[in-house]
């Protein structure tokens, strides 16, 4: 019995120990990757404005290939609403906000049905003719106890593969 207290109160410790960490941990987070592309900048961004093709090159499309998509509206364009359902990576959605032909795509991202959006954006940048820098960016808030998970999870890591996987996609064609 003495054995099952101590346990006991050992768990409950780590526990309060986790969520003081929880209270004093940021409440934001920023994640992105960057990658230059053998490949003109019109032909790149006319690419990632289209948010569909995120399937193409997002890490989060291979750890689950059963991902459940809904689109409404036309794909490039602004309030273009791209949704998924995965048991795996959960649930969310993309919405185009912003585009500004051949620099920038503002998205309003929102994860684990939250009703507050992340915001992300791609740019893409003409290095030389036929170079093109992009970035592919996200800001946003996790609330507590939830950002306690920025110690365990870095989410620059599947940012920065994306913007590699998406070179190897355009390099390609």
């Amino acid at each position: 019995m003495k054995f099952l207290k101590y346990a006991l109160f050992t768990v409950l410790g780590i526990i309060a120990l986790l969520l003081i960490a929880a209270a004093v941990l940021p409440k934001t987070f920023h994640a992105e990757g960057s990658v230059v592309i053998n490949k003109p900048n019109a032909e790149v961004f006319n690419y990632v404005k289209h948010i569909k093709n995120q399937e193409n090159f997002g890490v989060w499309f291979d750890a689950d290939p059963n991902i459940k998509t809904t689109l409404e509206g036309t794909d490039g364009t602004e309030g273009f609403k791209y949704s998924w359902t995965s048991e795996k990576v959960g649930n969310g959605s993309q919405v185009i906000t912003n585009i500004e032909e051949n620099k920038r795509v503002d998205i309003d991202l929102f994860l684990m049905d939250s009703t507050e959006p992340a915001k992300s954006f791609f740019t893409t940048e003409e290095v030389s003719a036929n170079e093109t820098k992009v970035r592919w960016v996200v800001d946003g808030e996790m609330p507590y106890p939830f950002n306690l998970m920025g110690l365990f999870y870095d989410m620059n890591k599947d940012f920065q593969q994306g913007t590699a996987n998406l070179k190897a996609v355009l390099e390609k064609q």
